[in-house]
């Protein structure tokens, strides 16, 4: 394994080595070259974009000029002049032909200053001269469409379709219309011919626009190229799909991209989201005759072909570069193949070396280099570790005597440490009894004199038909008598030297919590502590039945101590499996303050203590050393503010030293 592992870290190494120019600097480079590269073709895409928008306006301002130049040529015309002559009634049969409008949808016959006719109209025909007819943009509103031709009015009606990233309106339908108007003034007089081309849903010009960018174009599919008309967001006239035969009509543009192109009157090219998918995008904003920005028009293409092309170049390269690397590194590891051999051999010795063989040596070697010079070095190093093992197993010899010497001063130690503890758990016992005494001795010392001196008095004083007819109250007093004799009793049971009453033996819990509530009644009531049992049917478990006494007295006095001037001990048995083992849970929970949570974990350590000058800190200590000698363990859990609980566990068998462990 040695051998193995050092020849694979040197082949490694080596490899590193010869193709680090190769494995970092190349990538690096080609990284930074498709970086540029990739920069370059957006940018190509982008001057694609730009160039079809140009297109785009040169067209739609060739549109305005021919049809202002067809309104103007009507104007003079014969024909026109002669239906003048006739009335109203020929001229307006004359405007109405559709050889004689043409792509218009609306021609009409005013004056200049005619106050019936829209602002709009007024406007268009101011801007017009005798020798140059004037065209651009307007928005002309529902009544106004109404008023030129009702058809006009429903054919520029479009419900507004929700569209993803688009800005929030109010509005669900767009009622406007966008005209291209022109006006040329009629010779000879005050009037003006006005003519008006309707762009809602005037698909003509949108996918004649489209044909006149894309049909040509050998980099871009006609498919995906698209064309649009937008009024400020809304799209009027498009040959964007929204599904597959039909047009994206009311769909509305980016939010970002009104923002720039309407709010700020920026050209925006650059990638943007059409509807559904993502095109390389240009667009550039449209105003009205009066200078104010009314819409939009938009050309882009799919920008998802493109995509594809480019990242199939980047996969391509990059696996050019994978096929580089699988050829040119097992051609070094064969090339390198000289130098590995002397090395293994020297793995090859390393590893006999730490099975124990010393004597084992590289020997000569082909190489006559460094690796060569190595190898000698190596064996001149195992000469001395040879020497040096035979001085350390001499050493060991002597270091085994004083080990044994060390051991035996360990052993005294820890006897000392034993009785030292022993000692302990006495001084815990006794400051136990301490703080117990006071309550007994008041309970006992008055009690027990009175009671019994006035029942001998009463007894000898009384006749027998008086003894007969008190026997009760007689009865009662000698029960009373006894259950002083009883606290005596146990607290002469608790205070037995330990070496007296260390067995274990098998004690019910519930009897020990019935027999530590009696010892510790007192001091219970001097701290007004309500005391809670709940019993339920428990195994014997097997301890020294005045050590759990001992451990329960000290966590109910500390739970008194807690809650000060009131509260509640509640204490509960019942069974516990830990991990499969068998065992009885005694539960003491108190109503006092809580215990810090930066203290929780300490509570149980030697000399630590949260009753300042008080106590000696090494009542939880005892009381968890006592119960994990059994084969237990006390846990505690506390809420700053609702009081802690003492979980103590202990175990139905004897000598399960390792659950207390767990």
């Amino acid at each position: 394994m040695g051998s193995l592992t050092i020849r694979r870290s040197v082949r490694l190494r080596l490899l590193t080595l010869a193709l680090l120019p190769l494995v970092v600097l190349l990538p690096v480079l080609l990284g930074v070259t498709m970086w540029r590269w990739i920069d370059k073709y957006d940018d190509l895409l982008i001057s694609k974009v730009a160039s079809d928008l140009r297109i785009a306006e040169q067209y739609f301002t060739a549109i305005e000029i021919t049809q202002a130049t067809e309104v103007q040529a009507l104007a003079r015309s014969v024909a026109f002049a002669e239906a003048r002559g006739q009335g109203p009634e020929a001229v307006t049969a004359l405007l109405s032909d559709d050889a004689v409008r043409g792509d218009l949808d609306f021609l009409v016959l005013q004056g200049k200053d005619n106050p019936a006719a829209p602002a709009i109209f007024r406007s268009v025909a101011g801007l017009a001269s005798a020798d140059t007819p004037s065209a651009g943009l307007a928005l002309l509103s529902e009544d106004d469409l109404l008023a030129v031709n009702p058809q006009l009015s429903e054919r520029a009606r479009l419900d507004l379709v929700p569209t993803e990233a688009a800005r929030t309106i109010d509005k669900t339908v767009e009622t406007r219309g966008m005209v291209i108007l022109v006006a040329s003034p009629v010779p000879q007089s005050d009037q003006v011919l006005i003519g008006g081309r309707l762009l809602n849903r005037d698909l003509n010009i949108i996918d004649t626009m489209n044909a006149l960018i894309y049909r040509e174009r050998q980099d871009i599919d006609a498919r995906t190229g698209t064309t649009t008309l937008f009024l400020e967001d809304v799209r009027i006239s498009t040959n964007v799909r929204l599904f597959a035969d039909e047009r994206a009509l009311g769909t509305r543009v980016s939010e970002v991209v009104f923002d720039q192109v309407m709010g700020q009157g920026e050209p925006w090219l650059d990638r943007a989201f059409v509807v559904n998918e993502w095109y390389v995008s240009g667009y550039v904003p449209l105003t009205d005759i009066s200078g104010d920005r009314i819409g939009m028009l938009y050309t882009g293409f799919l920008e998802e072909p493109f995509a594809a092309q480019r990242n199939a170049t980047i996969l391509w390269l990059l696996s050019s570069f994978l096929v580089v690397l699988a050829v040119t590194i097992p051609l070094f590891l064969r090339l390198a193949q000289g130098i590995f051999a002397p090395l293994e051999k020297m793995s090859a010795t390393m590893t006999h070396v730490e099975k124990g063989a010393l004597e084992a040596r590289i020997g000569p070697v082909d190489a006559q280099d460094e690796i060569g010079e190595v190898a000698q070095h190596l064996d001149r190093l195992l000469d001395q570790v040879q020497e040096r093992d035979a001085e350390l197993r001499d050493a060991a010899e002597n270091l085994n005597d004083l080990v044994d010497k060390r051991t035996a001063e360990l052993r005294e130690a820890s006897k000392k440490l034993e009785a030292t503890f022993a000692q302990l758990v006495m001084s815990e016992k006794l400051a136990s009894i301490g703080e117990i005494t006071a309550g007994v001795a008041h309970e006992i010392n008055n009690p027990v004199a009175v009671i019994q001196g006035n029942l001998e008095i009463l007894r000898a004083s009384l006749s027998p038909e008086a003894q007969e007819d008190l026997q009760m109250e007689l009865d009662l007093i000698d029960a009373q008598t006894h259950r002083i004799n009883t606290i005596v009793g146990k607290l002469l049971d608790f205070t037995r030297p330990g070496e007296l009453s260390d067995a274990t033996t098998s004690v019910d819990v519930v009897k020990v919590v019935e027999d530590t509530l009696v010892l510790v009644a007192s001091d219970l009531r001097k701290h007004n502590v309500e005391v809670v049992v709940d019993h339920h049917p428990a195994p014997n478990i097997h301890i020294v039945e005045t050590e759990l006494q001992q451990v329960l007295i000290n966590l109910a006095i500390n739970a008194a101590q807690a809650m000060g001037h009131g509260g509640t001990l509640t204490i509960t048995t019942g069974p516990e499996d830990r991990e499969g083992i068998p065992g009885a849970l005694i539960k003491v929970d108190d109503t006092g303050p809580g215990i810090a949570p930066d203290k929780l974990d300490h509570v149980f350590d030697p000399f630590f203590s949260t009753k300042l000058s008080e106590g000696s800190g090494l009542g939880l200590s005892i009381s968890q050393a006592l119960i994990r000698r059994t084969g237990g363990l006390i846990t505690v859990r506390s809420t700053m503010g609702r009081g802690t609980t003492f979980l103590v566990w202990c175990t139905v068998g004897d000598n399960l030293s390792d659950a207390g462990n767990t």
